[in-house]
């Protein structure tokens, strides 16, 4: 095998500006670029890794002359990534996508990169690295049949951790994981359908203390989907490793979880941040671990996340409207009764969002016809919900949206918090207050433009795939110069794709005397092929 010249992009956010962005946006650098580059690197190519922010020049760090481009995106970076793998493709670059947005969404990528990651282990880098030539018009889609069983100690991607946190300016936090999968199912979420799955406790401890010599007590955030399911044995695996007092920490995890040893024992162990999901006060009352809805459940959690807040300074909680399960203004006005009663924690809202191949859950909305041709630029969860909520029309729900924005992040709020916040981390949810504020503004902006804008209206409703010019005109602002290199089609794609492949592959295996076709030799290692 020759040696190539590898770049790899890790692409955290588009183009933006603001404080917390600045702040924060180097600390959201991505684990699996940085184990990509270790393989290739072992495979005896030479890499250049970048991590972009969305500062500067995402192009600076990259060489021109390339063999070959990974780029790493999630959905709402794919018209971005679109467009950099158009550059280099001109350059005759042979480029490939991983990530979530080519989990969610392999049928487009495809159309704009030589290979499609799904799932991705060292065969499918191997193949990748092996054959390294253009596929045209259509990717080459290749997935592993699960995640890979191990990553690479971080000793090994410390010059890559490295090089991604020299653009944080000021809090560097050093990107760790413990186990990949989540064990719960929540229907809208990607990690629904991904066995849980441990990685080894004995390279996590190797990497503790690694990190150690490295760092004057470094904060570590665990990218783990749920961090502590096997809580003793990740606990067991920090104390014989760190020192008391010599690591801080930011987990993910499910109040589930987070009984009261439970929470006490983090705080000996130098957590500072947990960020629990509540999503619904009227389903998945399996992660807040109740079997209540509405005020009851409300009650529970606001006591038991008080209790957290007792022992942890900084808890961030997590909701989803526009579930099928919500109708009227009692999910908002819940959630406010909740801030009420539990004025220390920093409520961050979602809007449902269908993702593609992401859940199952998208399949029956697809079906429904409920899902929307919005593009990918505005999939964030924030920005636009691409499902037509069941139970509301859009100005009723845009009315409850801005209205609760507006009470969580009012001045009046951050003083409450700031107040029942002590040290350091009080400031940080102030500006990550005002950071979220500039949603709010966004949220009243759309609903305006639904009374204004019947060409929007129209689009929002499922009476027209036509975009709206004012969702192409902040895109062609928002990419800036990136923009004019966005290939022909980029802006659409076939929302219902996924419903159709599924109808498809059922028509295949009912068709009388249908035969397979012959396995592709990468078939022989597991590897899952689709066109």
């Amino acid at each position: 095998m020759r040696r190539l010249r590898i770049g790899i992009l890790d692409i955290v956010e588009i183009p933006t500006s603001g404080v917390w962005p600045r702040v924060m946006n180097a600390n959201l650098a991505s684990i699996m670029p940085q184990v990509l580059a270790v393989w290739c690197e072992r495979a005896g190519h030479l890499v250049h890794y970048s991590c972009f922010t969305g500062f500067g020049d995402p192009l600076a760090e990259l060489p021109a002359d390339l063999d070959l481009l990974f780029i790493g995106a999630f959905t709402q970076a794919a018209q971005f990534a679109y467009a950099v793998s158009n550059l280099f493709r001109r350059r005759g670059v042979v480029t490939v996508l991983g990530g979530p947005h080519a989990r969610c969404y392999p049928e487009d990528a495809a159309r704009y990169f030589d290979y499609v990651l799904g799932f991705t282990d060292r065969t499918v880098v191997e193949i990748v690295l092996g054959e390294c030539e253009p596929h045209r018009p259509l990717g080459r889609h290749l997935s592993a049949a699960a995640q890979p069983a191990e990553l690479v100690p971080l000793a090994e991607r410390w010059k890559f951790v490295s090089a991604a946190l020299r653009k944080a300016p000021a809090v560097k936090i050093v990107p760790m994981i413990g186990s990949l999968g989540c064990p719960y199912t929540c229907s809208f979420c990607i990690d629904s359908t991904v066995d849980y799955r441990p990685l080894g406790f004995e390279q996590l401890g190797a990497d503790l203390r690694f990190l150690l010599g490295r760092m004057k007590r470094p904060i570590v955030g665990w990218h783990d989907p749920n961090f502590g399911v096997r809580f003793d044995e990740y606990l067991d695996t920090i104390e014989a490793s760190v020192p008391p007092g010599r690591m801080r920490h930011i987990a993910e995890s499910s109040l589930s979880l987070l009984s009261e040893p439970h929470v006490a024992r983090l705080k000996r162990n130098g957590f500072q941040a947990l960020l629990p999901g509540v999503e619904s006060w009227f389903a998945m009352g399996n992660k807040s671990k109740t079997r209540q809805t509405g005020l009851d459940k409300v009650r529970q959690v606001a006591d038991q996340v008080n209790m957290v807040l007792r022992y942890i300074p900084y808890v961030r909680t997590n909701f989803v409207f526009g579930l099928d399960v919500d109708h009227g203004p009692e999910p908002f006005e819940l959630t406010k009764r909740f801030l009420d009663l539990s004025p220390g924690v920093f409520a961050a809202y979602s809007l449902l969002t269908a993702y593609g191949r992401a859940a199952p859950l998208n399949l029956e909305y697809e079906r429904d016809g409920r899902v929307l041709p919005f593009p990918f630029h505005f999939l964030d969860s924030n920005q636009a919900m691409n499902v037509r909520p069941r139970n509301y029309a859009w100005p009723e729900f845009y009315d409850h949206i801005v209205d609760l924005a507006r009470y969580s992040y009012s001045w009046r709020a951050v003083g409450r918090r700031f107040v029942a916040t002590s040290g350091a981390l009080r400031w940080i949810k102030a500006l990550e207050a005002v950071s979220w504020s500039g949603r709010t503004r966004y949220h009243a902006g759309i609903r305006r433009l639904l009374d204004t804008d019947r060409e929007a209206r129209r689009f929002v409703d499922g009476e027209t795939d036509v975009l709206p010019e004012y969702y192409r005109a902040r895109i062609r602002r928002q990419l800036g110069p990136m923009y004019d290199l966005l290939p022909e089609g980029a802006l659409t794609h076939d929302h219902l794709a996924y419903s159709k492949a599924e109808a498809s592959r059922a028509a295949v295996q009912i068709e009388p005397g249908a035969r397979r076709r012959p396995a592709r030799p990468a078939e022989d290692t597991g590897i899952q092929l689709q066109a």
